[in-house]
């Protein structure tokens, strides 16, 4: 009767119920049970498989540049990183009120693992979520236009509940990279939620969009209601090079 039932458990894709039955009918639990917990047990354990691997895609269509998450930030004063304002934006409602994130920094501050650890959030969550460093996702949109399939990409980060730029003003934008963010921010305006990085204070960003019509039109889509934080302090991979020196000496 227990391999009929594992049987139909497995040919209904109920592999959660199907690993917590056949756990408990290996360690003997199985009749200790009352029919109403064994029926919570297994719907429990099938509620957690397919979160996990609703999760699994999640994180993989994402394609995040660190494996991060808010527990792991260090809320060191000094940084200039404030606990609360991160703590509420983990609850990602700014994502349900379709606000933007500007996070700037030097470089090596954090700034892209802040980021992460947020889409990482949102992403347990249930939210979709994707991760893009600005000059690849500026040349997959160029290679897309050539091979036709650029309205399928752009359709796709629309759709996004959050996009994530990183690295955003390493270099000035051209002309198509103008373009394309024009057409991103429009398109998401109002809709959806936007985290930026970049090494460059916000003030700075007319100069690399440029274009000032079309920069003025950008940065109004980003800027109105965002969230900002502004980083400061030593890179926290030299300041690691460094501890990592001392240490060494030390010993």
């Amino acid at each position: 009767m227990n391999e009929q039932t594992l049987n139909q458990m497995k040919l209904m894709k109920l592999h959660g119920m199907a690993n917590a039955f056949t756990s408990n009918v290996e360690s003997g639990k199985l009749e200790k049970y009352t029919a109403d917990e064994l029926i919570s047990l297994l719907i429990d354990a099938e509620w957690d498989e397919r979160h996990n691997r609703k999760l699994d895609r999640s994180l993989k269509t994402a394609r995040f540049r660190y494996k991060a998450s808010v527990e792991q930030l260090s809320f060191d004063m000094e940084r200039n990183l404030d606990k609360n304002q991160i703590m509420r934006l983990a609850d990602c409602e700014f994502i349900k009120r379709k606000e933007n994130v500007l996070i700037t920094g030097s470089t090596g501050i954090g700034k892209s693992y802040l980021a992460s650890a947020l889409g990482h959030h949102a992403c347990e969550l249930g939210l979709k979520v994707i991760y893009q460093q600005t000059s690849k996702l500026f040349s997959r949109l160029k290679l897309a236009k050539v091979d036709g399939s650029y309205l399928r990409e752009m359709t796709r980060i629309e759709k996004s509940d959050l996009l994530i730029i990183d690295d955003f003003g390493i270099q000035p934008l051209d002309t198509h990279s103008r373009m394309c963010m024009m057409e991103i921010m429009e398109d998401r305006h109002g809709k959806s939620s936007t985290i930026i990085t970049s090494q460059v204070p916000v003030a700075g960003w007319y100069e690399i969009i440029g274009e000032q019509t079309i920069a003025d039109a950008i940065l109004d889509r980003i800027i109105h209601d965002a969230h900002r934080i502004e980083l400061i302090g030593e890179s926290l991979r030299k300041k690691g090079g460094k501890e990592k020196e001392a240490k060494a000496q030390i010993n």
